[in-house]
C-alpha cells in the first residue's frame, strides 16, 4: 500500500511538472517581415476543435514618402486546401477560427502596393485539455483544469498585448513620416518663396533701369 501511494504521488508530481512546462511548448508564432508581392507561412495545429487566434498589422512601407490605406490581403487555408478565412485590403486585422481539420494550415499574404511593406504577424493556438485521466486524484483534476485555463488566459493577454504594440509601432512610424513630410514641405515652400522674391526683385530692378535709361535720353 505505501508503494502505491508513493507511485500516485510521483505521478501527480510528474503531471504537475509537465503542466508547468506547457507554456514553453505552446503553439505560437510572432514575426515581423518585409514582403514584396506574396509571402506564405505554414503552421501546424495538432488538435481539431482548437481555437487559432491570428493578427497582423502593416507597420510601414519602404519609403517614408509613401503611405497607402490599401493594406494587404490574407488568405488562410486548412490542410485540405479549403479556405478558412480571408481579409481583403486591410492595414490591420485580428480574428480567430475553430480548427475543423488538424494539420498544417497556410497563411498567405498578398501585397498589391508597388512598395515593400513591413508586416507584423502573430498566430496563437489555444488548446485546453480536460484532465480526466483515471490516474489522478479527483481533488487534483479541478486544480489542473484551473491551471490550464489560467495558462490560456495569460497567453490571450500576451496575444492582445502584441497586437496593441504592433498598432502603436505603426502609428508612431506614421506620425514620424508625417512630421518629416511636413518639415520638407515647409522647407520647399520657403525656398520657393525666397526664389520668387529674388526673381521679383530682379525684374523690378530691370524695369527701373529701363525707365531711368529712357528718361535720360
Amino acid at each position: 500500500m505505501p508503494v502505491k501511494m508513493m507511485d500516485g504521488r510521483s505521478l501527480r508530481l510528474a503531471y504537475f511538472l509537465v503542466l508547468c512546462l506547457v507554456p514553453f511548448f505552446r503553439h505560437a508564432v510572432a514575426i515581423r517581415f518585409v514582403m514584396d508581392r506574396e509571402e506564405c507561412f505554414s503552421h501546424n495545429v495538432d488538435y481539431e476543435g482548437d481555437t487559432v487566434h491570428v493578427s497582423f498589422v502593416v507597420i510601414k512601407a519602404e519609403t517614408p514618402w509613401h503611405y497607402s490605406a490599401d493594406g494587404v490581403d490574407l488568405v488562410v487555408k486548412d490542410p485540405n486546401g479549403n479556405q478558412v478565412h480571408d481579409s481583403r485590403a486591410k492595414t490591420s486585422d485580428k480574428f480567430e477560427f475553430i480548427v475543423q481539420k488538424r494539420g498544417v494550415h497556410r497563411f498567405c499574404f498578398t501585397n498589391k502596393s508597388p512598395y515593400h511593406e513591413t508586416v507584423d504577424f502573430d498566430v496563437h493556438v489555444g488548446h485546453f485539455s480536460y484532465f480526466d485521466q483515471h490516474a489522478k486524484d479527483e481533488h487534483f483534476s479541478p486544480l489542473f483544469e484551473q491551471i490550464a485555463k489560467l495558462d490560456e488566459a495569460l497567453y490571450s493577454i500576451q496575444f492582445e498585448q502584441h497586437w496593441l504594440e504592433a498598432q502603436t509601432d505603426r502609428q508612431a512610424i506614421l506620425n514620424e513620416n508625417m512630421s518629416k513630410r511636413a518639415v520638407h514641405k515647409a522647407l520647399f515652400e520657403s525656398a520657393a518663396l525666397i526664389a520668387a522674391s529674388v526673381v521679383q526683385v530682379y525684374l523690378l530692378r530691370r524695369l527701373f533701369e529701363r525707365k531711368l535709361g529712357a528718361s535720360r535720353v
